[in-house]
């Protein structure tokens, strides 16, 4: 049971990394196109900011440290 949610949580936070990538390069090349005066999609971005990609990144930190209390706590009740 523990295995299938440690998949699960890594399946999801593998889309969430590529999530936030997407946002990350989506937004360097708006920035860039705003500084050039081409519409590359920023009020776009900065619209899905709050609603999109602010969650995303929190579920990233939050999933990450979650694996990682997941494999503190098995490892040391594994190990007794």
């Amino acid at each position: 049971m523990k295995e299938q949610i440690a998949i699960w949580l890594n399946r999801i936070l593998v889309a969430d990394v590529f999530l936030v990538l997407f946002g990350f390069i989506w937004f360097a090349i708006a920035v860039i196109g705003r500084y050039l005066n081409i519409s590359l999609g920023f009020d776009l971005w900065y619209r899905l900011w709050i609603p999109v990609f602010n969650p995303a990144i929190g579920i990233l930190f939050l999933g990450a440290f979650a694996t990682w209390l997941i494999n503190k706590i098995s490892s040391k009740f594994g190990s007794e």
